[in-house]
C-alpha cells in the first residue's frame, strides 16, 4: 500500500508574561523572512507535540516551558505558502525572564502591542485564541477553588438550649 501524502506536523507555542505580553520572535528565514510570529516549528518523528512546542520554545526564545494548555488545530490548507501544514497550538505562562533569539529567530523579545504588528501565518489568530483559552482556563480554575473552599468550609457550631 501505498503511503498518503499529508500535510506536515508543526506547533506553535503562545507564551504570555505577568504583564499579559506575547513572545514573538523575529523569523530570519523565509517565508515571512523578518516578521514577527510565534515561536514554533516542525515535529520531529518520535517526538510528542507537547515535547516539541516546548523544545521549539527553547531553542528560539532559550525559555522553557512547564504548563503547556491546548489552544487548538489549525489547518487551513494555504497557512503556510510552503505547503500543507498543520499546526498544533499551545499556550503557556512564563515568569518575567528575558529571551534570547537562536535557532532560525534573528531576535526574540516581549511584545505588549502584538495587535499593531503583522504576524507571520495565522498566529493573529492563533494568539487571539490562546487569549480566550488563558481566560476560560483562569475562571475554570477559580471556580474549582470556590467549590473546594465550600466544601471546607466548617459548618458554624450550633447553640444549645
Amino acid at each position: 500500500m501505498a503511503r498518503p501524502t499529508t500535510p506536515l506536523l508543526t506547533v506553535d507555542c503562545v507564551a504570555f508574561d505577568p504583564r499579559g505580553r506575547v513572545l514573538l520572535i523575529r523569523r530570519a528565514n523565509p517565508p515571512f523572512a523578518g516578521r514577527h510570529a510565534l515561536p514554533g516549528g516542525f515535529v520531529d518523528p518520535g517526538e510528542t507535540v507537547e515535547a516539541a512546542c516546548r523544545r521549539e520554545l527553547e531553542e528560539e526564545t532559550g525559555l522553557t516551558a512547564e504548563d503547556l494548555v491546548l489552544v487548538g488545530v489549525y489547518s487551513d490548507p494555504g497557512r503556510d505558502p510552503r505547503g500543507p501544514t498543520v499546526s498544533i497550538a499551545f499556550a503557556t505562562v512564563l515568569g518575567p525572564r528575558r529571551p534570547r533569539a537562536g535557532d532560525d529567530a534573528a531576535a526574540a523579545d516581549w511584545v505588549a502591542d502584538w495587535r499593531s504588528r503583522t504576524l507571520a501565518f495565522d498566529h493573529s489568530r492563533i494568539v487571539r485564541d490562546a487569549e480566550r483559552a488563558i481566560r476560560r482556563r483562569k475562571r475554570i480554575a477559580s471556580r474549582q477553588a470556590t467549590q473546594r473552599a465550600g466544601r471546607t468550609r466548617a459548618e458554624p457550631a450550633r447553640r444549645l438550649k
